[in-house]
């Protein structure tokens, strides 16, 4: 017999802690994204080759930021998420404007590094919180508002910090970014309220309070239960394969604008960051949407649109890259390439993946284990994505270089993006398995 329970009510102050939440993630790309349109200088003052770029654009963040991120999505799952989230929004802030101030190549690597031991803690209690704060009904388009993150940083990283590095120099824009997010870290631990955990889920709080497994299941063999679950395993990998298009293309499309086309900072990181951001805010949003009305007829819907969304946006990916460079439109004394119509709409399919993904993960384990199966799906995306994407896009830029010349970039870009044809495969292969599990969770709470 299931004990009647209240669920609590989701009101103004629900939206609000949403939208710190997620103006909290928009300022995680920013820091993270905004290196992207300064690597041009950057490279020039440093005289780094395409490679040390990707490793200090990729692996140096990406190795960190993995590693740290499973203990704090355990630690979110047993303490305060909200605090979490605001120091750690502090902490890699500073770090953000440290990267400001680095007067040498290897500065620039440790204060990159310890952007990322802030950013670890910020995803996965985010995701925890935010599934708390909304019944299932209603979470996939909650999530996909906050994984507006990502492209709003884009936007603004790519846009506004061109604009800043072409007027006051590149160290300039890291120092106008991490600045806000300190008082952004304050603002949320005043204002956020941390909910009950599982107050959504079936027998409320009693059923989610102890998790599959033994109450205190060391880390390892909780993740190697976790990674047992079939959907869980083919999601994850999926998602990783597919990061390793979104960071190599996210880091190195603009200079592939600047180096093919001839725009300047300021305009590549400013068009680059429109078509990417309005693209990818629409579908996310849209995909958001969707998904929570599909879902009520099959659940299999909930990993069936990011495989649409993948398959769509592979093609329109090449196509930015082999488009002509002579077809472009002339906006006053700007030339902007057709190709941008093509970053629009990759950005539009590209953000199903990670907005639906992570919903699902967050639905198909107990709500005392989202911040360990949220890091854990991290794990993936960033090792593979923050880490292999730019590092290997740089690699085989410097590769198709010695070759094709001017046009190694585009080629390299052309090899990465292609890469995400395994991800149809991956997610298409998990709805089956995911509708299981969706099941056996229904079934065991009932």
């Amino acid at each position: 017999m299931t004990t009647a329970h209240t669920q609590p009510e989701v009101n103004w102050r629900t939206h609000l802690s949403l939208g710190l939440l997620a103006t909290v993630y928009i300022f995680s790309y920013i820091d993270r994204q905004v290196v992207s349109i300064l690597i041009e200088p950057i490279k020039r003052e440093f005289s780094a080759s395409d490679t040390e770029i990707g490793l200090l654009t990729g692996l140096a963040f990406g190795l960190l930021y993995a590693v740290l991120g499973i203990p704090v999505g355990r630690l979110a799952d047993r303490r305060n998420r909200r605090s979490i989230i605001a120091v750690c929004c502090g902490l890699w802030s500073l770090a953000t404007m440290a990267c400001g101030m680095a007067t040498m190549y290897w500065q620039l690597l440790l204060a990159r590094m310890s952007v990322a031991v802030g950013e670890a803690g910020s995803m996965a209690p985010s995701i925890s919180m935010i599934s708390d704060l909304y019944p299932p009904k209603r979470r996939s388009l909650a999530i996909s508002i906050f994984m507006m993150g990502p492209n709003l940083g884009v936007l603004v990283g790519l846009a506004l910090g061109g604009l800043i590095a072409q007027h006051y120099g590149w160290r300039a824009a890291f120092l106008a970014f991490g600045i806000p997010g300190v008082v952004l870290s304050l603002i949320v631990y005043l204002l956020v309220k941390e909910p009950p955990r599982g107050a959504f889920e079936p027998g409320g709080n009693q059923h989610a309070a102890v998790p599959p497994g033994p109450v205190n299941e060391p880390l390892l063999r909780q993740l190697a239960r976790l990674l047992s679950l079939k959907p869980l395993r083919l999601v994850a990998l999926g998602c990783g394969v597919a990061a390793i298009t979104g960071y190599g293309y996210g880091i190195w499309a603009p200079s592939f604008f600047m180096r093919v086309h001839g725009m300047g900072i300021a305009q590549a990181g400013l068009f680059f960051g429109l078509a990417s951001g309005i693209g990818s805010m629409a579908g996310a949003l849209f995909c958001g949407w969707l998904s929570d009305r599909l879902c009520q007829r099959s659940t299999r819907w909930q990993l069936g649109l990011p495989t649409l969304g993948a398959a769509v946006a592979l093609p329109l990916g090449i196509c930015i890259f082999l488009w002509p460079t002579a077809d472009y439109w002339a906006l006053g004394t700007a030339r902007v390439p057709h190709a941008m119509l093509f970053v629009m709409l990759f950005a539009f399919f590209a953000s199903w993946w990670p907005t639906l993904s992570y919903s699902a993960v967050s639905q198909m384990v107990s709500a005392r284990e989202r911040g360990v199966a949220a890091s854990l799906l991290n794990l993936f995306v960033t090792l593979l994505g923050v880490g292999l994407g730019p590092l290997v896009t740089g690699s085989l830029s410097d590769h198709f270089s010695s070759v094709y010349g001017g046009d190694g970039l585009r080629w390299a870009l052309v090899c990465v993006v292609s890469v995400m044809g395994i991800t149809v495969l991956l997610l298409g292969a998990a709805s089956g398995p995911y509708k299981l599990r969706l099941q056996q969770l229904q079934a065991a709470a009932a």
